[in-house]
């Protein structure tokens, strides 16, 4: 699947900068047509080392209302959190209705870097599919938006990423002992991205592969995909939001986080 994908697509700078105000505007406006239909909204971003992930989360939220945006980066169970079932901390972190939440990498780790690592048994790993399915369809059937991000480079560009960023002491700290895993086993954790994907691609929670070796284009992509996910939801396929322009209406009551 995955070796079919062109990583050589990109646009000019000129053109993305021609693209990126409208499409974060439309996404400002989206944001409070999503508070006032009471929609959660929930964009997770899964992908290789240093493909930018953070700083296209920040783009994503440059001109969203914090208090009705916030981003959940997703680290280890800590030692209270590993005394429940393995998907319990993750309902705690769901979108209120009305919020769009963001996810700095997700569960799916949890059949990506654990399995690789072999931090969770085959069985484990298996059978949290079903677990990780089961959570996405319960949160769609009562109108969750689920929309999820795979972002992707060659090895190649991976390990001169990651060369690039190791050999400067400003961003060498950037560079972890799993990024560093991602480039020895790249065959490996593609293998696993391919069965995650086949596994857990559906209509309620869509995969969209992102192309990101070009860091203009993925940001675009991202976007327009973002925008489409939640107009095909709320019906709007476009059209304006009436209200939406007013800077001091709609979002007071946002649950913040």
């Amino acid at each position: 699947m995955l070796e079919y994908v062109n990583l050589d697509v990109a646009i000019t700078k000129e053109e993305y900068k021609k693209k990126i105000g409208v499409l974060q505007q439309r996404l400002y406006e989206l944001e409070h047509a999503v508070f006032n239909a009471n929609i959660p909204v929930m964009i997770l971003f899964e992908g290789w080392a240093a493909t930018g992930k953070g700083r296209l989360i920040n783009i994503v939220a440059e001109r969203l209302d914090p208090r009705g945006f916030r981003v959940v980066p997703i680290k280890p169970p800590r030692t209270a959190e590993t005394k429940y079932p393995w998907m319990w901390r993750f309902w705690q972190k769901i979108p209120a209705r009305g919020q769009m939440v963001a996810y700095d990498t997700s569960w799916y780790q949890r059949v990506l870097s654990d399995r690789i690592k072999k931090v969770v048994k085959q069985s484990e790993w298996d059978s949290a599919y079903r677990d990780i399915t089961e959570f996405e369809e319960v949160l769609s059937a009562d109108g969750v938006v689920i929309l999820k991000f795979w972002l992707h480079i060659s090895k190649d560009e991976l390990t001169n990423r990651l060369n690039k960023l190791r050999s400067d002491e400003i961003t060498a700290w950037q560079v972890t002992e799993d990024d560093l895993l991602q480039k020895k086993k790249y065959e490996k954790y593609t293998e696993a991205i391919e069965d995650m994907l086949l596994r857990t691609d559906a209509p309620s929670s869509p995969w969209t592969i992102i192309e990101a070796t070009d860091k203009y284009f993925a940001r675009i992509k991202v976007l327009e995909t973002i925008i489409k996910g939640i107009e095909d939801h709320l019906g709007l396929s476009g059209s304006a939001i009436t209200g939406s322009s007013n800077q001091n209406e709609v979002m007071q009551g946002a649950v913040n986080a």
